[in-house]
């Protein structure tokens, strides 16, 4: 029996669309509909627009009966993390301190969807300026796991994932600093895809960490994820850190690339902390690319213990200095209760920053700070270098890494909120990535005996993503985990 339609692909529903079996009026009724009878629930936007995205839809249909469809994602209604700039759409951060903020202009990937035709659909909620693993962090309160809403769907882009394994929306997208599409994506039983630095363009993305932050998309199968790669990727004279590169066609190069692959196993993802459950549907999957024909190598990557160590010295200190434009002057919260200038930069920071948020910048300040720049920030860069050598090195024997994605399943909200350390380690697998400026996609390979989504991480070489994307269909099409829903 068909999926609804809230919870087909884009390219299932693309082809109706384009045979005029429904329009894009109707799906995003659909869409609407089910949002409406599940986001209580759920709590996954921070704000949506159903006028807006109607309008939208009607446009499309137009768009189509006069002959001038614009690809396979026109009609498709796709949610937006909101840190990702929408014209004339609340721009947050799932913070107070910009409560009332309205965007007056489009990120680039918000211009290449419109370009293809994708309609912008809502705000979705996140770890306050993406600074979190489980989403717990938003001024906004939690978003729930569908599989389970009494656990987090991740962080940081946690309503990114829930919207999606909810069903209402029919791909979203949201940004990828140390996991925080990869680690969701585990969580909620979706796709999640996370590209090499420098292929897609941070213009109009709230900055976390400028160096290693990176927009990808959700989606439910592989070939989602391809269609949307294919329309957000390419060079942007807006990003100075946007890399020229040729942009193949990855759809059409799922079907060409057939493998069989070298593959490795780093032994440094399969040690302590690592849940059983987790690990048996991992290795699991390391037995089908064997059985397959795929060469299954071992590899070391020996800096990865100092990985978490030094993302936490990159990652705060980038933070405290891109945060310091939300200062009460210029825009965004100010305090009333103040007498000076040093009050109103104080109190406005005070009021309009959450816990996590104010503890990351302290600590970047710190790292920063005169007589221990050396001794901390430009030690973590050097042991950056360290950990992308060692990928590197890996790379001339392999053709890809596989890994866990996260170490545990979904946990319960509340569970870790008093540890942050414990928190920290929930990206242990995904943090070494972002270092290294590397692809990695998360696929669904498996559930626990409690009924919660396990994810497979696969790293490809850098601008690789083509290969990566063929090995993780590889997978996919033989395993029926994507057709999986959750029972709300």
């Amino acid at each position: 029996m068909a999926a609804p339609l809230h919870y087909q692909t884009i390219a299932e529903l693309s082809a109706r669309l384009q045979s005029g079996e429904i329009t894009s009026v109707q799906l995003v009724q659909a869409v609407l509909e089910r949002t409406r009878a599940v986001e209580e629930r759920v709590h996954a936007f921070n704000s949506r627009d159903e006028t807006d995205v109607l309008a939208q839809a009607a446009a499309s249909d137009a768009r189509r009966a006069a002959g001038k469809a614009l690809g396979p994602l026109d009609g498709i209604p796709i949610g937006l993390k909101d840190v990702i700039a929408v014209d004339g759409q609340p721009l947050t951060a799932s913070s107070k301190i910009l409560a009332n903020f309205v965007s007056p202009y489009d990120a680039t990937v918000t211009t290449k969807l419109k370009a293809a035709g994708a309609l912008c659909w809502g705000r979705l909620n996140l770890d306050e300026f993406a600074m979190g693993s489980s989403t717990e962090n938003s001024a906004n309160g939690p978003s729930r796991n569908p599989w389970d809403l009494e656990r987090v769907p991740g962080g940081s882009s946690g309503g990114s994932a829930a919207a999606l394994a909810a069903g209402e929306a029919i791909a979203t997208l949201g940004s990828d600093t140390g996991g925080s599409i990869r680690q969701p994506a585990a969580l909620c039983n979706l796709v999640g895809l996370k590209p090499t630095y420098g292929l897609v363009s941070r213009y109009g993305l709230i900055a976390y960490a400028s160096s290693l932050d990176q927009i990808g998309p959700f989606t439910r199968t592989v070939e989602d994820a391809a269609l949307v790669l294919q329309a957000i990727a390419g060079y942007d004279e807006c990003d100075s850190t946007s890399f020229k590169v040729e942009i193949p066609d990855y759809r059409a190069e799922l079907s060409k690339r057939k493998g069989p692959w070298r593959l490795g196993i780093a032994k440094e993802y399969f040690g302590e902390g690592l849940d059983p459950e987790v690990a048996k549907a991992v290795q699991a999957a390391i037995d089908h690319y064997r059985g397959i024909g795929c060469e299954i190598v071992e590899v070391s990557l020996p800096h990865t213990k100092y990985a978490i160590g030094a993302y936490y010295i990159i990652a705060t200190a980038e933070c405290s200095s891109n945060l310091a434009r939300f200062d009460g002057i210029r825009y965004g919260h100010r305090s009333s209760a103040t007498r000076d200038a040093v009050d109103i930069y104080s109190q406005s920071r005070a009021e309009g920053f959450g816990d996590e948020v104010k503890r990351r910048i302290i600590l970047g300040t710190y790292v920063l700070s005169s007589g221990y720049y050396d001794a901390y920030y430009l030690r973590a860069q050097k042991v950056r270098t360290l950990i992308r050598n060692d990928f590197l090195k890996a790379y001339e024997t392999v053709d890809a890494l596989l890994t866990p994605t996260s170490p545990t399943p979904a946990f319960r909200i509340g569970e870790k909120a008093a540890d942050p350390l414990s928190m920290y380690l929930s990206d242990i697998y995904t943090i070494g990535v972002n270092l290294a400026g590397l692809p990695g996609v998360s696929i669904p390979c498996g559930f626990t005996q409690a009924g919660l989504p396990i994810g497979l991480q696969i790293i490809g070489k850098p601008f690789e993503e083509a290969e990566m994307l063929a090995i993780a269909r590889s997978y996919e099409q033989a395993h029926d985990w994507t057709t999986r829903l959750p029972q709300l």
